[in-house]
């Protein structure tokens, strides 16, 4: 989990700088158009990815003190 975390977190930061890059420096608008379609929903996607794998620390307490029972 920790690396799906890792994953995401740099995966957003990309993301996010990407975007920036296509607001302060003006290029193409082929350039933004590919920048948009890709890098906003992989930060939504990222960001609700990194957003899921944290838990409640009840939920975090549970799972040390509960062993895995199936589903």
């Amino acid at each position: 989990m920790d690396k799906l975390k890792t994953i995401s977190w740099v995966l957003f930061i990309v993301s996010i700088g990407s975007i920036l890059y296509a607001l302060i420096f003006n290029p193409s608008s082929w350039i933004v158009y590919a920048i948009a379609l890709v890098s906003i929903p992989v930060s939504v996607l990222s960001f609700g990815i990194v957003g899921m794998a944290k838990g409640n620390k009840d939920d975090e307490e549970g799972k040390r003190r509960e062993p895995f029972i199936g589903y």
